[in-house]
């Protein structure tokens, strides 16, 4: 597995390599991303979202990694060797920057569209905007280790953790999120579970493998055990996502095709 890093070590350190070589690099770094948007568009099947709005979500997520970078920037100084150090910043930092700045594009843009009319399109626009995020950092992690020819190695690496994790991250927000909007008496208690719950995740992949590249500890521990605490967490959400992508569908189903069906 690469030395995990947080993604502002890589925003300035892509160079270009040839043509046929930057373009698989972009391929596989955005293929993942791509394939998740299509198979959470695909499960909304009884009340799909506008492209459009599926399009905007993606392109804020994008953008909501310049936040990101600049406050894993400014508090890159909490890494101190220490285990305490880590946990601070996987969750405080890393975890919060990035998962309060994907909540800030579902918030503000897709949960106020009249087409967020059921509490599947919680997850759905969260998933978007999330790939949008995941999507841009998988491809500067990409550029940046092919530098050192293994941009393919840590692409397929990523591919089948990294960035379906971000996906299970969005999921757990966007289910809370989704019902936030169907129950104004608790909307505020549900989006802050599906934030938090999203950063808690989100921190324990990061601590696990930020452990061995930033604590002293962990230099001294073996890798292969610390990336199993990473994918024990990312499974456990993933299966949790799973459940909650179950439930809305359903609910959505109830709503929407049975409804159809009555006409």
């Amino acid at each position: 597995m690469q030395q995990a890093k947080p993604v502002f070590f890589f925003y300035l350190s892509c160079r270009h390599k040839t043509d046929d070589q930057q373009m698989q690099y972009i391929a596989i770094a955005l293929a993942p991303g791509i394939a998740i948007c299509l198979y959470i568009f695909y499960k909304d099947i009884y009340n799909r979202e506008p492209r459009l709005n599926l399009v905007v979500s993606f392109a804020l997520g994008c953008l909501a990694i310049i936040p990101a970078i600049i406050f894993e920037r400014a508090f890159s100084n909490t890494i101190d060797g220490t285990l305490t150090g880590v946990a601070i910043f996987s969750y405080g930092v890393v975890g919060f920057s990035e998962e309060f700045s994907k909540f800030l594009g579902l918030r503000l843009y897709a949960y106020n569209k009249r087409s967020f009319d059921e509490p599947l399109d919680g997850i759905v626009y969260s998933v978007m905007v999330s790939m949008g995020f995941a999507s841009l950092e998988n491809l500067m992690y990409v550029l940046n280790f092919a530098q050192q020819g293994r941009g393919m190695e840590v692409g397929i690496q990523r591919m089948f953790l990294s960035v379906p994790a971000h996906a299970s991250f969005a999921v757990v927000m966007g289910y809370f999120v989704g019902k936030a909007k169907f129950k104004p008496g608790m909307g505020f208690f549900y989006m802050i579970a599906g934030l938090l719950g999203a950063i808690f995740f989100h921190g324990t992949f990061d601590f696990f493998l930020f452990i061995p590249s930033y604590s002293h500890i962990g230099k001294n521990a073996s890798e292969a055990l610390l990336a199993g605490g990473a994918i024990a967490s990312y499974i456990v959400c993933l299966i949790l996502s799973r459940k909650l992508i179950r439930q809305h569908k359903q609910l959505s189903k109830q709503l929407f095709y049975n409804n159809d069906n009555l006409l």
